[in-house]
């Protein structure tokens, strides 16, 4: 047979010989093709490393180009329009003074300079946009992710007599008219500011078509972009919709783009700018660190009844006549914990994106802003760009997914300059009720596991933690001990010590499991570990001399760090989390740990520099307050600390794996929940007058047995977690 159309080079083996075996031939082959594959391997490595230099000199030439634009004097005060900016800024907007970076924002921006500005949240990034509206001719289009900001905002200018509007899914056809009106007729004596979400940009093209036509009468002044992390996918909030903004630089040339956020990385800067097609861009950044904020990680109780009176102790007492958001993880919740602090008379209402009625969010929102509820009980629909000022307190019932959301959602507090409290309830589950939603996010888990080491770090500052995050350099001295880690410095420390032998026996746990071909969660790995639970799960050694909290926080750590790893299992109703032996293995230095304890909120009052009449202290006709006969204990119980004494139980026997149910199925749940919650409301609507009366009386006693109560000593009341007696324990 005689050879064919392939040439061998030299040295290869004539596959099409007859005079060569099967197995020569396939040895060859296999030969070959791992010469191949090797070859490949080796380009791809190289052609990754070329990308990554080339991504590296792009973001290094758009530093250098951004630097060049900055060398200008953009904080000087003899532009043009210098004279009028500041008379708009005391007559208009009632300040005296700028913020960090806000005047050099508004001269670039006038200027028509493209920027990009980065600012802590309640750093006043509304006003670059919102103040150089109202100084030029024309309109400004502002586009904003959420409708709770859109709404604050428009209601702020309004009553600053700036005409301004906002367009979403539930605008009613006038308005749309009306708007649209404006916009093809350049009309800005009745519209200065437009806020609009990024879909109905790319949905409407007969909003499309008016703004081309505004542009087209000269009369499209500036457009700003809130949030625009969310337009590179990179960020921690990825908008699809957001991607398409790009062609705002191809329709509108000449118009000045503003992107604003709170949370971005270098990367994500240079990945919106090469989004947006802004090849010249000024990039302003102020500081992050608020020095005005008090950070603290209390432990969330396992029993639902002990949370519940948890937060309404914190409203009733630590928080009393005070301002506040809860945030919660799932819409459900907000519905579950609205009801539960009505019942214990404290005034909240729900507030979420999914399925409640517009006009009653609109309400919702409404009643908080002007002090007739004590706090909005929400998801993170809730809250982004929020201006009120009085906000004293921000509790996250559930951990965010990213360090930004945290960033953003405590930084609602305290925009006035004054104290307030940025409170976290961690529990060692939420963390994989997170994980099963979050881990086919592009670095979903990454971001989660950032969150999860803030909780558990028991040594640093938190503001240095918030610090590193964001590529900033705090040390505890820019904290002014205003987070428990620095207040609490001097108190007793658990000690930093060696876990290894502790990964050595999880790791035991985990091989005898998979000899038994059974999966482990990481509540089933606890319990092995404590001896609880299902006996074939343990181990003859004996149950770790630590406190469960402290057991647990290992297991995170371990997790976060790469020793132990989630391993998740999609099924029809529900993604569940099994923990498995990670990637890394301990150095010759052994694993190292130092547990976080559970501290209380300080007794420093936020009271000084609050007004007693802050919170209407009557319900509202919407906010009803649910008496129970339960509950008739409350007021014998004011002695108790403001957080709950912990107490070490079996959860093994609530919970028997760490699985969620997906987004769809607790959708489901949300009608009859609202239903059960209105059939509350129904039966106190039934109660009769002499009990409402009761009721009354009870508010009464409670707020004077608040005020007649004596401070609780802070030395005796600070650490909620003692360890056991054979722990051992430094005093720093």
């Amino acid at each position: 047979m005689g050879k064919g159309n392939d040439n061998p080079t030299s040295g290869d083996v004539d596959l099409t010989s007859d005079g060569i075996d099967v197995d020569t031939r396939l040895k060859a082959i296999n030969r070959e093709l791992d010469e191949i594959d090797f070859e490949l391997n080796r380009l791809n490595a190289r052609r990754k490393k070329l990308l990554d230099l080339k991504e590296r000199f792009r973001i290094q030439k758009q530093q250098e180009q951004s630097n060049i634009i900055a060398k200008n004097d953009w904080e000087a005060e003899n532009f043009d329009w210098s004279a009028e900016v500041r008379r708009v800024l005391k007559d208009v907007f009632g300040m005296e003074q700028f913020r960090a970076q806000q005047l050099a924002t508004i001269n670039a921006l006038l200027s028509k300079q493209n920027v990009l500005l980065l600012a802590p949240t309640g750093g006043g990034k509304s006003l670059c946009y919102q103040l150089p509206a109202v100084v030029c001719k024309g309109i400004t289009l502002v586009v904003s992710p959420l409708i709770s900001l859109m709404e604050d905002q428009v209601w702020a200018l309004k009553k600053l007599g700036i005409k301004a509007e906002y367009l979403c899914s539930t605008s009613d056809k006038e308005l749309v008219n009306s708007v649209q009106k404006a916009l093809r007729n350049g009309d800005d004596a009745d519209l200065k500011l437009l806020f609009v979400t990024p879909e109905r940009i790319n949905r409407s093209s007969r909003f499309k078509t008016a703004l081309q036509k505004c542009y087209n009468a000269k009369k499209l002044a500036h457009i700003a972009i809130d949030e625009v992390h969310c337009c590179s996918q990179w960020g921690h909030d990825f908008r699809t919709d957001y991607k398409e903004l790009g062609i705002f630089k191809a329709l509108f040339p000449d118009v000045p783009i503003l992107g604003v956020t709170a949370t971005a990385t270098t990367k994500v800067i240079s990945d919106v700018q090469k989004m947006l097609q802004l090849s010249d861009c000024l990039t302003l950044s102020a500081p992050f660190n608020r020095p005005n904020l008090y950070y603290h990680v209390l432990e969330k109780p396992n029993d639902k009844e002990e949370m519940y009176d948890l937060l309404a102790d914190l409203l009733k007492r630590k928080y009393h006549r005070m301002s506040g958001i809860i945030y919660t993880f799932t819409v459900k919740e907000t519905t579950e914990i609205s009801t539960e602090l009505l019942q214990r008379e404290v005034k909240v209402l729900p507030y979420h994106g999914q399925n409640m009625d517009p006009k009653q969010r609109s309400k919702t929102h409404q009643k908080w802003i002007d002090n007739e509820i004590q706090a909005v009980v929400a998801t993170t629909a809730f809250g982004m760009g929020i201006d009120k000022p009085d906000v004293r307190f921000v509790i996250h019932h559930t951990m965010s997914k990213t360090m930004e959301n945290f960033y953003q959602e405590s930084g609602r507090a305290g925009r006035d300059g004054k104290r307030a409290d940025c409170i976290l309830l961690y529990r060692f589950l939420d963390m994989f009720r997170i994980s099963t939603l979050s881990f086919s996010e592009y670095g979903g888990l990454d971001n989660l596991y950032s969150m999860v080491k803030y909780c558990i770090n028991g040594k640093d500052c938190r503001r240095a933690l918030i610090s590193r995050h964001f590529a900033e350099v705090w040390d505890d001295t820019h904290c002014d001990k205003l987070c428990d880690r620095c207040f609490f410095r001097d108190k007793v420390q658990l000690p930093e010590q060696t876990i290894t032998n502790h990964y050595e026996t999880l790791v035991s746990i985990i091989r005898r499991a998979e000899t038994l071909q059974t999966k482990l969660t990481a509540l089933k790995l606890v319990d092995a570990w404590y001896h609880k639970g299902s006996p074939k799960n343990r181990l003859e050694t004996p149950p770790p001399l630590l406190d469960r909290f402290i057991g647990e926080q290992i297991v995170a750590f371990l997790i976060t760090s790469g020793y132990l790893k989630e391993d998740f299992q999609i099924t029809p109703y529900s993604t569940l989390s099994y923990i498995v032996k990670g990637t890394n293995v301990p150095s010759h230095e052994g694993i190292r740990f130092q547990g976080a304890r559970v501290l209380r909120i300080p007794k420093d009052s936020l009271k000084s520099i609050m007004k007693n009449d802050s919170i209407c202290s009557k319900p509202t006709d919407d906010v009803e307050l649910v008496s129970v006969s339960s509950n008739l204990s409350l007021v014998n119980n004011f002695g108790r600390t403001s957080t709950p004494k912990r107490k070490v139980t079996d959860i093994s026997d609530r919970e028997e794996t760490c699985s969620i149910r997906s987004q769809a199925s607790e959708t489901s749940l949300n009608g009859s929940l609202s239903s059960g919650t209105g059939n509350k409301r129904r039966k106190n609507n039934s109660l009769s007058n002499s009990l409402s009366e009761f009721n009354n009386s009870r508010c009464s006693k409670y707020e004077q047995t608040l005020t007649a109560k004596k401070e609780i000593n802070e030395d005796d009341e600070d650490v909620l977690f003692v360890p056991n007696d054979d722990e051992v324990i430094e005093i720093s």
